[in-house]
């Protein structure tokens, strides 16, 4: 069923489950965050899209959206003096945008039409594959943290100016779709890996492309020695808006 929710463009991909922060601080964003807060707790939820053309920050500085994205739920506010908000929100629900609407006067930031995307369930065939599929996964994703956190203190030895950020060892679930999920957040992958990750609709088709591409990463890391990108600690990094 469509429904009409907040959308909230941003230069990253958000998954259910993983924790994203935010630093609020352009006035359409003030408005949304104020709204939210005076919603009631179950109402609380904007869409997060990875912007496909453009960037976060400025008037009809977004040019194109991906059209799938990922619910958010604001779950704590700090304000500051002046306006600005620190926010923490939780990924919630995969959804598939069908219209952007425009801002308004009383509504300045965007809004969209939706329809959620929920997990399909599995039979007793694809439980097993998605556990073996899962378990391919976490041990190629633990060669890929192995790898590049050598990569990282490699660098760090070259250069008395460079510091490698601490990697600690990460929980993984043992749900399958949770476990897709939270790698696809933490892995280092590129935006666009991310967001073909989100939008396969089923588990089994989502860990067997994600051990696909994490092998890919793994021989890149062990070959070149290169990172492609910052590794996200299980959460999206602090975004500006």
């Amino acid at each position: 069923m469509a429904e009409i929710i907040p959308l909230f463009p941003l230069g990253t991909v958000l998954f259910p489950g993983v924790v994203l922060p935010l630093h609020i601080f352009e006035p359409r964003y003030r408005a949304l965050i104020r709204d939210l807060m005076a919603a009631e707790p179950h109402g609380r939820q904007f869409g997060v899209l990875a912007i496909r053309q453009g960037w976060e920050v400025g008037e009809d500085s977004v040019t194109a959206l991906h059209d799938v994205g990922c619910t958010a739920e604001l779950r704590q506010v700090h304000p500051y003096p002046g306006g600005r908000f620190d926010v923490v929100s939780v990924g919630r629900d995969r959804f598939r945008l069908i219209e952007v609407l425009p801002g308004e006067s009383d509504v300045p930031y965007l809004r969209g039409r939706i329809e959620r995307l929920p997990e399909p369930g599995l039979d007793e065939r694809a439980e097993e594959e998605a556990e073996v599929l899962a378990a391919g996964v976490r041990e190629v994703f633990a060669r890929c943290r192995t790898l590049l956190h050598a990569t990282l203190r490699a660098g760090e030895a070259a250069s008395e100016s460079a510091k490698a950020p601490a990697l600690p060892a990460l929980p993984l679930p043992s749900d399958p779709a949770m476990l897709s999920y939270l790698v696809g957040s933490a892995a280092p992958l590129t935006i666009d890996d991310q967001q073909s990750l989100l939008a396969i609709d089923d588990t089994v088709s989502r860990l067997r492309r994600q051990l696909r591409l994490l092998k890919r990463e793994a021989t890149m890391l062990s070959r070149l020695h290169a990172v492609p990108v910052p590794l996200a600690e299980l959460r999206v990094d602090q975004s500006p808006n």
